[in-house]
């Protein structure tokens, strides 16, 4: 038998997000791990008064992200948005991307984009990515210490893949990378956010425009060509590169640098990784520390489009739904002492990518681009350390993203 929620008064509801522990800056908040524990479906207070379900435990995350009676679109009334940018968004109809679009045509436009990212393409761009990954190293040792491993490394290795994959001018990653993290952040307004998004939808439709008179082999010119023959408006395709371009950078970059801080701070773990040539103990370490630290850290947001009954508890049609993987990422009976940082540990059921259709596409690259720089930076620079304390780096509690704004590093 199921329930709804008795009314209860908003003093009760707890406020989201809830703020992480002092000196804890790579588990969940304390309070969300209470609710797992005591309330793992329950109602959490908004910014903007509204209080949507909760979800935290890994079983009911699964069940919920691949029921296609929780919806993806943020059109609809009820939609729990992350913050006004993404509610005006809505409001003004502005494309959406197809993470934002339900079946079937969620299906058929991420089917135009699967096959640039299987493992065996991706496999290919080892080297690739290999050789950027030194060059980027060489170019950090050979200039001043402290070096901010932000800007050395982890923001610029993405990029310039992410530019590769898509036939984007390399040059250009300060404007597309400054105009991301504006639009990831929770304290710009509505206004600062449509400007960045206008300003590289606009700019992802020129390459769009230079791929029709001139392709190549790239995944802009792909998506060009399906313009060219009616399977795409101008503006999706625009719209569908532009996510690419996004979260090819801004999700890995959070990525390397704050699993990079795990590490030195787990100097037990580090040793591991940086003293295997077995690819599965990276793999296995890649995964662990994604589940380690989330840094997707805010939740996928779904609405129900019918009552669903889980957890002993109703959800009617209309209510919004957070669905934060942190929680089912640090739950002790799927992952045994899921606060300890351990790389030998089979991880591979974490949440770090999402769950059901609208999992992470980018998946394969993201894996790729963590194997090689594990691999690499820990062997090459193995005297490297924090050129501050731990509690002094600026943590990107702020954004959508989870991870730092600057790393100082010395050797």
């Amino acid at each position: 038998m199921t329930n709804t929620l008795p009314d209860t008064s908003t003093e009760a509801i707890p406020d989201f997000p809830m703020p992480r522990a002092a000196g804890c800056p790579f588990s969940p908040p304390p309070q969300l791990r209470r609710l797992q524990a005591e309330q793992p479906l329950t109602r959490v207070r908004l910014w903007d008064g509204s209080t949507p379900w909760v979800a935290t435990r890994h079983d009911d995350q699964r069940a919920l992200l691949s029921d296609q009676r929780c919806s993806v679109d943020l059109t609809r009334p009820g939609f729990p948005y992350m913050n006004p940018a993404f509610r005006e968004s809505a409001k003004r109809g502005s494309q959406p991307s197809f993470l934002n679009l339900d079946d079937p045509e969620h299906a058929r436009l991420r089917r135009m984009l699967s096959g640039a990212f299987t493992i065996k393409r991706i496999e290919a761009l080892r080297p690739a990515v290999q050789r950027m990954t030194d060059d980027f190293i060489d170019a950090m040792l050979a200039g001043p210490k402290p070096a901010d491993l932000v800007r050395t490394l982890a923001l610029p290795l993405p990029s310039l893949v992410i530019c590769e994959l898509l036939g984007v001018p390399y040059e250009d990653h300060d404007f597309f990378q400054h105009q991301s993290e504006v639009g990831l952040r929770h304290d710009v307004t509505p206004e600062e956010a449509s400007a960045a998004h206008v300003a590289l939808l606009e700019y992802v439709s020129g390459q769009i425009d230079k791929k029709l008179v001139q392709p190549g082999d790239d995944l802009l010119s792909e998506l060009a060509a399906r313009v060219r023959v009616g399977d795409l408006t101008h503006r999706q395709a625009a719209s569908m590169g532009l996510l690419l371009l996004g979260a090819g950078h801004e999700t890995s970059a959070n990525m390397i640098a704050l699993s990079t801080v795990a590490l030195l701070e787990h100097p037990d773990q580090l040793a591991i990784v940086r003293d295997t040539d077995d690819p599965k103990v990276l793999a296995s370490a890649v995964d662990e520390l994604l589940r380690y630290l989330t840094i997707i850290h805010l939740g996928n947001r779904r609405i129900a489009l019918e009552d669903i009954e889980i957890g002993g508890r109703t959800i009617r049609a209309g209510e919004g739904i957070v669905i934060p993987s942190n929680t089912a990422n640090w739950q002790a009976d799927v992952f045994p002492d899921p606060d300890k940082l351990d790389v030998h540990r089979d991880a591979r059921r974490h949440m770090a990518f999402g769950f059901g259709i609208h999992q992470c596409l980018g998946q394969p690259l993201a894996r790729l681009e963590l194997q090689v720089v594990y691999g690499t930076l820990f062997r090459r620079i193995p005297t490297l350390r924090l050129a501050t304390d731990l509690e002094k780096l600026p943590f990107k509690d702020d954004g959508v993203v989870y991870g730092v704004y600057e790393l100082p590093v010395t050797w």
